[in-house]
């Protein structure tokens, strides 16, 4: 296979990011669609999405480029100038995450660690069988459920407008450009 354009083809998301994304994805999509809540494998898969979240913490501080903090860390001016940007349909594209993907990964992940710390309590004597932690647990769960959703459906939807295919960036980690993207 040869490399894409490295006129257009830039690399972004090293092993461990996409090994963190995909095995994260896949720990939220067992323990909330085919694991039942209470099993003890239940459990574990929630302290190994809490385990990888820390890591990708530490990672932010001291991994590649465009998976540190740092490249993309959202704020506010940024949010409101991709957001202008976005309304005229102009270009506006970010080698890493863009400021409203940056917040979604950031919200993403500090649900995360909401529910291992809510799951965790759980199993506590102080907290065994308290219904609002139950629920707030739940509420968690569904949050986020309902964000991984719109996470997906906004990777497909800016990857038709950026004319970049996101989904491959995250499985080869080299986002490629279109030349159409390019002109725009």
């Amino acid at each position: 296979m040869r490399d894409p354009d490295p006129a257009r083809a830039i690399r972004v998301w090293d092993p461990f990011v996409r090994v963190f994304h995909w095995t994260l994805a896949s720990c939220v999509f067992l323990n909330f669609f085919v694991i039942d809540d209470g099993e003890i494998l239940h459990e574990w898969i929630g302290y190994v999405a809490s385990g990888l979240v820390g890591a990708r913490i530490v990672w932010g501080f001291v991994g590649s480029r465009h998976a540190r903090f740092a490249d993309f860390l959202p704020t506010a001016a940024g949010i409101r100038e991709h957001l202008r940007r976005m309304i005229r349909g102009e270009p506006d594209f970010h080698a890493g995450h863009n400021p409203l993907g940056a917040v979604m990964m950031l919200v993403l992940m500090a649900l995360v660690l909401g529910l291992g710390v809510t799951g965790f309590m759980q199993t506590l004597d102080a907290f065994w069988g308290e219904e609002w932690l139950q629920e707030l647990h739940a509420t968690l769960a569904s949050t986020l459920i309902g964000l991984a959703g719109l996470h997906a459906a906004a990777a497909v939807l800016m990857s038709h407008r950026e004319r970049t295919n996101l989904i491959g960036a995250m499985l080869t980690g080299v986002k490629v450009r279109s030349q159409a993207s390019r002109r725009r």
